[in-house]
């Protein structure tokens, strides 16, 4: 796994789904590798009840009746939909169920303008076409096609960013479990095993690119994953992000409980101001998700690292958030500047601490960008 810039869930877990998979006594539906009490125990992690010999991770933070539904949803005909906005973990928890659940993660079509019926379906070997013609072997199965053949779990990201041609190839797979292929004359249907569903992400505010149609909808169950604002379990999902990033990257740096508060602090206060203004204009372009704060932190970890005293510092935490979220100029820089005078200051004055610290970086890092 070293060898993997990231390994995949199935990989990077493999030893904790081995065992959970040695002590399951529960039913599987279909050709799951857990049963459905297990597939939840290993996203959520272990609790002392549930009785097992041994600790097992949570993966991903989030409320437990989201996940339940989802592997519901999976265990049954129709394919499954999450929706939320950007950095709410849809794509990680698609990723964790399909580990669980089929021991593969990576049957995955990635959505975008340029995603083709395809990508969905299959092309050929135009090389093995021209010497032998067209046949099973010259033909190059999608990873939704390899799915079905297997009984396993596709993957479709960001499923609103592919044109509505690509969406409606959908409706026929999620409803009659078959790809047709007419090219051939013989065994020219690809039919679905028993275990294949399709876990589908969509980014609540790409609504109006490429809406789904009443059809495709009624083929899915939709789990609707919010932006996290409990500022416990956020700090929770931080943590665990960045002790997997010191990790992977063998770092010995510590992140003080106090830059973290910061950090989450800081965000609130700018979800609040995003919350109440009046225009788009008084709006950062950054959602503020979560995801974007582990991003905030990786960038200071790593310069602090790289380029500082190996510590990190309210300094730099706040030149990496500022040099994150200013993407608009001169826009987002008012706005942050705005929030550095009228809520940081008067903090940093009131409350001490690491306040000043990252008033100054903020400022630095707002005067060189201007």
């Amino acid at each position: 796994m070293s060898e993997l810039l990231r390994a995949p869930a199935e990989i990077k877990y493999a030893e904790e789904l081995d065992w959970l998979e040695s002590v399951d006594d529960g039913p599987k539906p279909f050709s799951w590798r857990l049963s459905p009490k297990m597939v939840r125990l290993f996203v959520l992690g272990s609790e002392r009840s549930d009785g097992l010999d041994r600790e097992i991770s949570q993966k991903w933070f989030g409320d437990r009746s989201f996940v339940e539904r989802s592997i519901v949803t999976l265990a049954s005909d129709r394919g499954l939909l999450l929706i939320g906005d950007p950095g709410t973990g849809k794509s990680w928890l698609a990723e964790l169920l399909s580990a669980a659940i089929s021991r593969n993660s990576t049957l995955v079509v990635q959505g975008t303008a340029g995603t083709t019926e395809d990508h969905i379906k299959y092309s050929w070997n135009v090389s093995m076409v021209i010497a032998k013609g067209q046949s099973r072997e010259s033909m190059i199965p999608s990873p939704i096609m390899n799915a079905m053949e297997t009984g396993s779990i596709g993957r479709f990201e960001e499923l609103t960013r592919s044109t509505s041609d690509v969406q409606d190839a959908l409706i026929s797979i999620l409803s009659e479990k078959y790809i047709s292929v007419p090219e051939l004359d013989s065994d020219g249907i690809v039919f679905a095993k028993p275990g294949f569903s399709i876990i589908a992400t969509a980014n609540s505010r790409d609504r109006g690119v490429n809406d789904l149609s009443s059809a495709l909808k009624r083929r899915f169950n939709f789990v609707r994953i919010p932006v996290v604002t409990n500022k416990k379990s956020e700090a929770e999902i931080v943590r665990f992000r960045t002790e997997e990033l010191l990790r992977r990257h063998q770092l010995e740096l510590e992140v003080p409980p106090t830059l973290l508060d910061v950090l989450l602090q800081s965000f609130a206060d700018l979800r609040a101001s995003a919350a109440a203004a009046g225009s788009d204009d008084e709006k950062l372009e950054s959602a503020l998700s979560t995801a974007e704060q582990i991003g905030v932190l990786e960038d200071a970890i790593l310069h602090s690292n790289f380029f500082g005293e190996r510590a990190l510092s309210a300094h730099t935490l706040a030149s990496s958030l500022v040099g994150s979220l200013a993407r608009r100029e001169p826009e987002d820089l008012a706005i942050l500047n705005k929030y550095l005078h009228g809520v940081v200051e008067p903090r940093s004055k009131k409350d001490g601490g690491s306040w000043p610290e990252f008033l100054e970086g903020g400022r630095d890092a707002i005067a060189t960008l201007s």
